[in-house]
């Protein structure tokens, strides 16, 4: 091996990973507080150590070193020499094979050994005496890549954040029952790039796929020992590579095949990613990589070292707030942006991300960091805005230019429909973009990710048929997911052969999603739920790698099919009215003298809502009415173009409720366009004048359509 210095020719830093530059390969990688770092090379199956060089030159605490004649698909891994001193934060051990943190190929998935673990635990499990048993026939072997191809004149789809409609699904489980994709394609980015699988969503009108998780997951112990995976992968231990499992080709640039042909038909991808803690645990974790590279810098410790801030319920806490932790997170995040041609990202527990001096800090270094960057401030970006440490709850806290997943309004509509007392003035904010929460700093009715279910929690199907949760499979004595998940079984606890309440819980899912889709904000649809996908009332079934977390693409029910229908059809009503889609939130006031308001919310007897109103427990009924003329302040002027005046009434109660139409000056003539009472949409052809009563079915919506 030989070494061009400190510096490259231009006086760049030397960028970290292993860069192939026509003739050999340079090698860096960043460790404070080691003493010796080992390149390790592999033969071509990963089987064999065939040679073992310490890089020579250590500059700016980056060790680095060029290889020269050498060529991508390389094989290699990282033994890092220094203290093994676990009461001061070091946990070195050479003995360990270590995956090179800006990896972009691995030539196979983490497995689950206590050959991985760095020391030996002695019976009380608190001993860390240093293991000196070697992992490398266990570990993965990172993969020297070339460069990714040039862009080709690829156009993004750059959906506006009011167009855009997000749906959450996983790589994996999306198409491992798909009946026309090939047995061995399943389950991986090729499968999802196939034209059946983007077809569907294209026809289904949706703008975005929200990707579960996809850098390689580390292996749990606790799963391990009951035979069980990190199916989910909300325990990522590289940042810039794919799960091998997910790569049919095993190469990155199927990823990238896959993300432009999504492009191609429209849709945009957005990427869940997981920097607030990695796969490595707690101090009894694995040593897998950055714990073995430099535990000290990559990790927040406690005061004795030994032990992990843990603010993510991980066990662990990556140390974005030192510069070269921070440099990786922002590194990674312009590799999928720039080179993969990711859209957005949707960042878990992100309030650990921002936290200063342990607490939350809406000008933080990773807030500020995001926000400079010329490429990825025109990203999508969507915090999951808590964590688990202290005041970890910040919804509504984030910056400009940030996006939020809203739990206030999966919360919201699930009690007004399960028909708790009280929720109507909770629920008027949640469908006008939570402006209560949001209305700050310039932000727009698009800061709301609003969502009824998402991966954590029970499917629509579930939530409509199950009052607990039932786990049972995860083989933690059901103790795992949440209790409070806000559902109503309709009468009976999961399956059953009731025509009466089968009814009912179809009806119920047509109001929550009829509630999702037209509301202010970017609704957010799971992966299944739009046609009666069920995990048997599992609520967390983050380890079932199986047909509990598969979508059936097969067994569908005549239910099933017509809710399909019903929900394609609400999608692209949305698409097609901005009057559901604003930037801007409501006035809720007159804009002249003979103007009706933006909004205007009624009650059963066709009166604007007072104040007396809002505040009647058992009411669960109420309406509201949508200007869309062209007037100062109303829809179509905030938005550009003209739209159409609408009425929307809700009825959570279980009787029907007369509701009268609001005066003439309102709209004289109105139609039904949805109908949440009927299977499928059928537009009714009656024509219902001003003052006149509609008879609002028990649990129903109905949109009115001015004519």
């Amino acid at each position: 091996m030989t070494s061009p210095g400190s510096r490259l020719e231009d006086g760049r830093p030397h960028p970290l990973g292993a860069t192939f530059d026509g003739d050999g390969v340079n090698f860096a990688l960043f460790s404070a507080n080691a003493r010796k770092v080992e390149l390790c090379l592999f033969d071509e199956t990963g089987a064999r150590e065939i040679e073992r060089i310490a890089l020579p030159e250590y500059t700016d605490e980056v060790w680095h070193g060029y290889l020269p004649g050498t060529h991508p698909g390389l094989l290699y891994g990282y033994r890092v020499h220094g203290p093994y001193d676990p009461m001061s934060g070091h946990r070195f051990n050479p003995n360990k094979l270590l995956v090179d943190p800006y990896a972009k190929e691995l030539n196979s998935s983490f497995i689950w050994s206590d050959l991985n673990l760095g020391y030996v635990a002695g019976d009380s499990r608190e001993d860390l005496s240093f293991d000196e048993r070697d992992n490398a026939h266990v570990a993965p072997k990172c993969r020297v890549v070339g460069a990714a191809p040039g862009s080709n004149g690829h156009i993004r789809p750059d959906t506006p954040w009011h167009r855009t409609t997000i749906y959450e699904l996983h790589v994996r489980g999306y198409t491992m029952r798909h009946p026309r994709i090939r047995p061995d394609m399943r389950g991986t980015m090729a499968a999802l790039a196939r034209p059946e699988v983007i077809d569907y969503l294209h026809d289904l009108g949706i703008t975005a796929v929200e990707l579960m998780p996809l850098n390689p997951i580390a292996a749990d112990m606790h799963l391990a020992a009951n035979g069980l995976p990190n199916y989910w992968g909300y325990n990522s231990c590289n940042f810039f590579a794919v799960e091998p499992r997910y790569l049919a080709s095993g190469e990155r640039e199927e990823f990238r095949r896959a993300v432009d042909a999504f492009h191609a038909a429209g849709i945009e991808v957005i990427l869940d990613v997981v920097y607030n803690h990695t796969g490595e645990g707690g101090e009894l974790g694995a040593t897998l990589s950055f714990r073995g590279i430099d535990n000290a810098t990559y990790y927040m410790l406690r005061d004795d070292k030994r032990r992990y801030l843990d603010f993510t319920g991980c066990q662990n806490t990556l140390n974005v707030g030192h510069p070269r932790v921070l440099q990786m997170v922002m590194d990674s995040l312009r590799y999928w942006a720039g080179e993969m041609h990711v859209d957005g990202f949707r960042f878990d527990l992100t309030v650990a991300l921002a936290r200063e001096k342990h607490h939350f800090a809406a000008n933080a270094l990773f807030l500020a960091a995001v926000a400079q960057d010329p490429l990825l401030a025109r990203t999508k970006l969507i915090a999951e805005p808590w964590d688990l440490g202290p005041d970890g709850y910040r919804l509504g806290g984030f910056p400009p230019g940030w996006s939020e997943w809203n739990d206030r309004f999966r919360d919201g509509v699930r009690k007004y429909w399960r028909g708790d007392h009280g929720t109507i003035g909770d629920l008027a904010f949640r469908l006008t973009g939570s402006s209560d929460i949001f209305h700050t700093r310039g932000r727009k009715a698009w800061s709301s990710i609003n969502f009824v279910t998402a991966h954590d929690g029970f499917t629509l199907e579930d939530l409509v048929s199950y009052e607990r949760k039932h786990n049972d499979a995860n083989l933690e004595n059901n103790a795992d997911g949440s209790d409070n998940n806000l559902s109503w079984n309709c009468g009976v606890e999961g399956p059953t052969d009731d025509p009466a309440i089968l009814a009912l819980r179809q009806r119920q899912k047509r109001n929550m999603v009829t509630t999702l889709l037209l509301s202010q904000g970017v609704p957010m649809l799971l992966a299944g739920d739009e046609f009666g996908r069920s995990q048997s009332g599992n609520n967390n079934p983050y380890c079932q790698d199986n047909e509990t977390s598969w979508i059936d693409w097969e067994h569908w029910t005549d239910d099933d099919k017509a809710f399909l229908d019903f929900v394609r059809e609400l999608l692209l009503l949305r698409a097609q009215h901005p009057a559901f889609h604003r930037q801007h939130f409501f006035h809720g006031r007159h804009i002249d003298a003979d103007s009706i308001k933006d909004i205007t919310w009624l009650t059963p007897e066709g009166q604007e809502m007072s104040d007396l109103d809002w505040l009647i427990p058992q009411r669960r009924c109420l309406g509201f009415h949508l200007n869309g003329k062209l007037k100062a302040g109303s829809v179509a002027a905030a938005e550009g173009q003209p739209e159409h005046d609408f009425i929307v009434l809700l009825n959570a109660a279980e009787w029907a409720q007369p509701f009268r139409l609001p005066k003439a000056a309102f709209g004289e003539r109105w139609k039904v366009i949805i109908d949440t009472a009927l299977a499928r949409p059928q537009p009714d052809e009656r024509q219902i004048g001003a003052g006149e009563i509609l008879e609002l079915s028990a649990r129903s919506l109905a949109l009115l359509l001015e004519s």
